[in-house]
């Protein structure tokens, strides 16, 4: 794992969302290879690989941020496989709690913009990371003193 964080941010939509620094903030998950909308809100690509077959105008990604998906070795032992998934979220929650830059900017971006999707391109709507990211933010609202972050 690296100290510093990997963000790549479009810089076509990285200016900061004039929205209250308090209140309920959406958080939502969405495949890459589904249909971006503008309902989506934020952009948080959380996957260390660009989807495959994927051009960057075509998955609209606000911010890749590579320094919170599953570690390389994380990734390929899991393999995706959901009868390892409860092994594999324990793991990729350790991983998540060390990687305290990559908290501070999905803090950061939850705090500047009303709702954030989380995109993955895993193919299971339930057996991915940006699942167990999602359930992660959820259970510590700790980490947004003043929002309350909902499921959508």
């Amino acid at each position: 794992m690296t100290d510093k964080a990997e963000i790549t941010e479009n810089p076509a939509t990285s200016e900061k969302a004039s929205v209250p620094v308090s209140g309920k903030r959406e958080v939502a998950i969405k495949r890459a290879y589904d249909q971006p909308d503008p309902a989506d809100g934020y952009r948080i690509l959380v996957d260390r690989l660009w989807p495959r077959g994927i051009s960057k105008a075509r998955a609209r990604i606000d911010l890749w941020l590579k320094d919170i998906a599953p570690s390389n070795d994380l990734r390929k032992s899991w393999g995706h496989n959901p009868q390892t998934f409860d092994d594999f979220i324990a793991a990729y929650r350790k991983e998540i709690e060390e990687r305290s830059q990559g908290l501070t900017v999905l803090e950061e971006t939850l705090a500047a913009h009303q709702r954030v999707t989380l995109v993955y391109a895993a193919k299971s709507p339930v057996y991915n990371q940006a699942a167990v990211l999602r359930d992660y933010l959820l259970d510590h609202p700790e980490l947004f003193p003043g929002l309350e972050l909902v499921l959508v």
